[in-house]
């Protein structure tokens, strides 16, 4: 990530809109008042890990820079990607600042703020895996498993069989009679043993 250049440490910006009719003016504009010495603009999702704007930012990177965003959300969508991030720009010595979020890890109380959005979003993150797993364990309970539900149940089975056995209709009126698709028909025919 870190790519040595000559020279005194650098202000970086990054601004990014998800949508090519959307503008990055007003980005551009707060980060150049922000003192950023070079800008990256990209026009992508922030759900994409791959962003070639992104990927130029962190290749010029080196100790002592600082890279800015107007938002948090600019940089990415996900928050475990945005943590994963900024832990890098720890790790190598890179500063951060979102401008409109009051994140600054160039001070004491910027990396501690943070620290605590981290261990939120983990939080959060444990939460949901909680609910997930409890509401599994009480369907199981139940008898019910997951996915979707069959489209073929027994009693659509007998019909089905009833009527292929009569030779009076075609694969598609069967499967309209029984509310089925064609590829549910087929694989019922080839697992079954009553055929």
């Amino acid at each position: 990530m870190a790519i040595y250049r000559k020279g005194k440490n650098m202000k970086f910006g990054y601004a990014r809109v998800s949508k090519n009719e959307q503008s990055l003016e007003i980005q551009i504009q707060k980060l150049k008042d922000a003192g950023c010495e070079e800008i990256f603009t990209e026009k992508a999702s922030g759900a994409k890990d791959s962003r070639v704007e992104l990927a130029k930012l962190l290749d010029k990177l080196r100790k002592g820079d600082i890279v800015y965003v107007v938002r948090l959300d600019r940089l990415g969508r996900r928050m475990s990607k945005l943590i994963e991030l900024i832990n890098q720009f720890k790790d190598d010595g890179v500063e951060f600042v979102s401008l409109e979020n009051n994140i600054d890890t160039t001070t004491p109380l910027g990396m501690v703020l943070f620290s605590m959005c981290a261990a939120f979003s983990e939080m959060e993150r444990e939460l949901i895996r909680e609910r997930v797993k409890a509401g599994l364990d009480a369907a199981h309970k139940k008898g019910r498993r997951g996915g979707r539900p069959k489209s073929m149940t027994d009693s659509k089975f007998k019909m089905l069989l009833s009527l292929k056995k009569s030779d009076d209709y075609s694969v598609t009126e069967m499967c309209k009679m029984i509310d089925i698709t064609r590829s549910v028909y087929y694989r019922a025919i080839n697992e079954s043993t009553q055929i």
